[in-house]
């Protein structure tokens, strides 16, 4: 029973460490440069389903989904059962590093 327990606070550990280096793999200050320019059009106003910057309840279920889970949504494309993420927000010129950051940014003032 106890390696059991053991495991299990073992893989909790590592999820945890892998989760927070995700997250620090983006630059949220940079992202805001983005989310003001390219992002804030549906991410301002809700516009085709999009989680409000800021508020916590539509967020929350997202952040908890992990950080490299919202970027793939925002990178490829997403149909959730509420809105529409359009393949790197319609701007097919943008990197993963940049749409990361992005997300990072709206995860974090999500939080």
């Amino acid at each position: 029973m106890s390696r059991t327990i053991s495991a299990a606070f073992c893989a909790l550990f590592v999820f945890a460490v892998t989760s927070a280096d995700a997250s620090a793999a983006y630059n949220a200050a940079a992202g805001k440069a983005l989310f003001d320019t390219s992002c804030s059009a549906c991410h301002k106003t809700g516009m085709l389903g999009a989680p409000k910057l800021g508020d916590k309840a539509a967020w929350a279920p997202r952040i908890a989904q992990g950080i490299e889970v919202l970027v793939s949504h925002a990178d490829k494309g997403f149909q959730g059962k509420v809105g529409t993420m359009p393949a790197k927000g319609g701007n097919a010129k943008l990197t993963t590093e940049e749409i990361g950051n992005a997300v990072a940014y709206m995860a974090e003032q999500g939080k």
